[in-house]
């Protein structure tokens, strides 16, 4: 009997995040509200960090929410991004760092697993670093897992690959 499978992971794709960041740039030259302003946008791709300075509190929360346009624009998904608190920078400057999460962490994984065998399906879930590979003899149920998980609001973005 053949045994099917597929593994959920937490993955950003970083050229898309690129590309928000640069639309996000180009709209904050075009915006006469930040018109002689020192904001700045700037992406990280190494640290996989975004680090936004703004004048002030409002032109920093205007910020963020250019940056979270464009990344829901370009289909990145905002639970993917973990927002700093905002920090005083130089002459009363704000910088704000913004972590983007890859991979499910270890404690997300147990939650994770807890739903699935929850369902009352015939599937394993087993853990394998950052991501967790679910197998059954039967596609339909996977399939079930699939539409299940898609359905509920979790803490992370999730993506479905490798099914096999």
């Amino acid at each position: 009997m053949a045994n099917f499978s597929f593994d959920i992971v937490s993955e950003v794709d970083l050229q898309e995040v690129d590309n928000a960041v640069n639309q996000a740039i180009k709209e904050l030259g075009q915006r006469y509200d930040f018109k002689n302003s020192k904001a700045s946008i700037a992406l990280d791709r190494k640290e996989k960090k975004i680090t936004l300075i703004a004048d002030d509190d409002f032109k920093l929360r205007a910020l963020t929410d250019i940056l979270a346009t464009r990344l829901a624009k370009r289909g990145v998904s905002i639970k993917a991004l973990k927002f700093n608190e905002p920090e005083k920078a130089f002459e009363g400057y704000l910088r704000q760092l913004v972590e983007i999460c890859m991979g499910i962490d270890k404690e997300r994984a147990k939650e994770l697993a807890g739903i699935i065998k929850g369902l009352g399906l015939k599937v394993q879930a087993q853990i394998e670093g950052e991501k967790i590979k679910v197998s059954s003899a039967k596609k339909d149920e996977l399939q079930a897992v699939i539409a299940h998980l898609r359905g509920l609001d979790f803490s992370l973005p999730l993506n479905f690959c490798n099914y096999r």
